[in-house]
């Protein structure tokens, strides 16, 4: 099968919302949509978090971590780590185990080391997003580190299909560019549940529209994909920002510049960066 042909194939699976997903990421879907529900209480959701390895150790970074401990006090248990970091955190943590799931299954090591590469790029356009958000576009921190999480969740399913599917990742930018990343990647969004505004967001990065300063949502995410140390491992669209490029891009805010903001944030950004992996 060649590349088109399996895009093709995958693209319209997505489409039909006929997505093989391994049997955990169902699982933390399930969690997902409980500790989404309003009626969850803090206690219950510490105790559906502990149920799941992962998540429970996940949280505790992210609560310890220099974005969310302000004072230095490092929490020690999951409710302590729940009730600092938010149900809206907590949501988005659960998505990036969903996320990192996707590509449990593969054996393949060129694969495997893809997977880790694109989670790598993904933690770090989070944590970036996060702090654009907060310091530079003033919209909603959480939604831009959610936002950042998922960005690239086409990618992980891709990585997760192309080991029985040969041809998958075969280097044809114009077939994943036309019949790949926006398919695939609408549709895993959308069984992942992801809300509106996110999708819009990462439509508009993938069509790459922005505005400097950023003032939208997607901004924010195109501005940190941009930006961010490590890039994805797969298909870079003609004409994208080059890491290089990247580090000249500079424009004042209020009293200061985007690169004091990144200066001033860095351990911020490499604290929950580091979370997140």
């Amino acid at each position: 099968m060649d590349q088109l042909s399996a895009l093709d194939t995958v693209a319209a699976e997505a489409g039909r919302g006929e997505l093989a997903f391994p049997t955990s990421v169902h699982a933390t879907l399930t969690l997902q949509r409980a500790l989404g529900q309003p009626d969850c209480h803090i206690d219950a959701a510490a105790r559906l978090v502990q149920a799941e390895p992962l998540l429970a150790a996940r949280t505790v970074a992210i609560a310890n971590s220099v974005a969310y401990n302000r004072t230095g006090n490092d929490v020690t248990n999951v409710r302590a780590a729940v009730q600092r970091v938010g149900f809206r955190t907590l949501g988005a943590l659960a998505a990036a185990v969903a996320v990192r799931q996707l590509a449990s299954e593969i054996r393949d090591p060129g694969l495997r080391q893809k997977a880790d590469a694109l989670w790598a790029h993904s933690a770090h356009v989070a944590a970036l997003a996060q702090v654009i958000a907060r310091r530079v576009s003033f919209v909603d921190p959480e939604t831009a580190l959610f936002a950042g999480i998922v960005h690239e969740v086409g990618g992980f399913y891709l990585l997760s299909r192309a080991e029985s599917m040969p041809g998958l990742l075969d280097d044809n930018l114009d077939a994943w560019l036309d019949h790949g990343e926006a398919a695939i990647g609408r549709g895993v969004l959308h069984k992942l549940g992801v809300p509106g505004p996110v999708m819009d967001a990462i439509e508009a990065m993938w069509k790459g529209m922005r505005a400097l300063p950023p003032e939208t949502l997607g901004d924010t995410l195109l501005l940190a994909n941009d930006l961010a140390p490590f890039p994805s491992p797969l298909f870079t669209p003609p004409g994208a920002t080059t890491q290089n490029a990247a580090a000249t891009i500079d424009f004042v805010i209020g009293e200061g510049t985007l690169k004091q903001v990144l200066e001033e944030s860095g351990e911020e950004v490499k604290s929950l960066s580091s979370a997140l992996m």
